[in-house]
């Protein structure tokens, strides 16, 4: 058995990411981020004519901006801070969904932040990926955190012992995005994020399986 491990994804957790990424598209690309709804995609639409981007157009701006406009990225408050006293007490693993191609990437802008952790570049569900962690470190106890609901999801179907936190630490988006039942708490902000996740730490008990 080793130390416990904490999971977290990276945009609107540790970064602020819609909001430059929304003044981007606006500027570079004739594009309009508005979410009236939990959907990301159909959050774009658009400054001509009002019309959402087809799902093919999106994954090219989220490329873009990862390849070349990470640097517009900003701390979401307390994040970095909550990530050195977490690090005090477990291990780390930055799960984010900005694929292979950026791992590296996302690995040095929180290096140049002063966070050091291993980063995974995945895609998709993150239960497959969370479940092979667990299975590779054995933590004493796990905890998952992450701003989308698909991921709790997941991560309930392939790993139901590991804690789960959903924040959105956007407050552009947050009140937007309402709780997944599939996460343990709903915590939108480090101040308290933080205390939530020590406490799971100390405590060292397996998540409860949530109905």
């Amino acid at each position: 058995m080793t130390r416990p491990l904490v999971i977290t994804d990276c945009d609107e957790v540790l970064m602020h990411m819609v909001v430059p990424f929304a003044e981007w598209v606006d500027a570079e690309h004739g594009v309009l981020f508005r979410m009236e709804d939990t959907s990301f995609a159909n959050a774009l639409k658009r400054k001509e004519c009002g019309t959402p981007l087809e799902a093919a157009e999106v994954w090219p701006l989220l490329d873009g901006f990862f390849r070349h406009e990470m640097g517009r990225q900003t701390p979401i408050p307390g994040a970095i801070a909550a990530m050195a006293a977490i690090g005090g007490q477990a291990d780390i693993v930055v799960l984010t969904n900005v694929g292979p191609d950026h791992q590296q990437r996302r690995a040095d802008q929180l290096r140049a932040l002063g966070f050091h952790a291993p980063v995974i570049g995945s895609r998709g569900g993150k239960g497959a990926p969370v479940r092979r962690l667990i299975e590779e470190r054995s933590p004493s106890v796990a905890v998952f955190i992450d701003d989308l609901a698909n991921h709790h999801r997941s991560v309930a179907i392939e790993a139901p012992q590991v804690w789960r936190l959903h924040m959105v630490g956007e407050p552009a988006i947050a009140g937007r995005v309402p709780p997944t039942r599939h996460a343990h708490a709903r915590i939108d902000e480090w101040s308290a994020a933080l205390a939530w996740v020590l406490a799971r730490l100390a405590d060292n008990i397996p998540a409860p399986e949530l109905a």
